[in-house]
């Protein structure tokens, strides 16, 4: 399923944070994008999550090819050992700005309940055509973490009008995804969309959907921003 003789690139986008982009990562990116056209029902909303739209779980047929992959190809250049437990979802971006909970309108880090022993890999592969779709932004907190997460905390309880007052928005734009950075996080950088790539980071790491043009996203998967999740649990190497 995975190809490889893939194309991996390292790129750095902080001193301490390097991403790795695939291009050409599955051998026959257009039969996976069929099965979710052709199974689009199983799609579903994900409001137990940040993410802004809707997901379908995946089974071993992918998550099996997709954990080996990684594991040969990847872990190690992300200061990872042993996975100890991963998963993956087909997802799609739906939700317009206006319908956008608080925390959705921020970057988010992938936790998935990691020991002090672990870290968390993730990884998004684009499975549509039209770049504009937007690709992967990447954020640090421009204040000390503690406060960060004491803030996001308090956000998580308040409705769009009290966490706009808060936050504030761009001069001249409505509130909606994270595009720039704002008084609490830095963009680092964006990875842009290609269809059949994929980037590799670090889950711990202030990271969101770079979404610019929310009018184009659909719930049809032959058009909208289907991608292909993974998340993986795993031992953190030695210093």
């Amino acid at each position: 399923m995975f190809n490889p003789d893939a194309r991996i690139q390292a790129l750095p986008l902080a001193p301490d944070l390097t991403v790795w982009v695939v291009d050409n990562a599955l051998r026959d990116p257009e039969a996976l994008r069929e099965r979710a056209i052709a199974e689009r029902q199983s799609f579903v909303a994900a409001p137990f999550n940040a993410y802004p739209g809707l997901e379908w779980r995946m089974g071993e047929d992918i998550d099996g090819p997709l954990s080996e992959f990684f594991a040969l190809q990847v872990r190690a250049r992300l200061g990872a050992r042993r996975t100890r437990q991963m998963y993956s979802r087909l997802s799609l971006a739906t939700l317009q700005p206006v319908q956008l909970r608080p925390l959705q309108r921020l970057c988010h880090r992938d936790r998935m309940g990691a020991g002090d022993d672990e870290c968390v890999a993730a990884c998004t592969l684009y499975l549509f055509d039209d770049p504009a779709l937007g690709g992967t932004s990447f954020f640090a907190p421009r204040r000390p973490l503690p406060e960060v997460e004491a803030r996001i905390r308090r956000w998580h309880t308040m409705d769009s009008a009290a966490f706009t007052a808060e936050i504030g928005s761009p001069p001249g734009n409505p509130p909606g995804y994270l595009t720039a950075g704002n008084d609490w996080f830095e963009l680092l950088g964006v990875v842009p969309a290609a269809f059949n790539r994929a980037v590799f980071y670090d889950g711990s790491r202030f990271h969101s959907s770079h979404i610019t043009a929310p009018e184009k996203l659909s719930d049809d998967p032959a058009k909208g921003r289907l991608t292909l999740n993974g998340f993986f649990v795993c031992r953190r190497a030695a210093a």
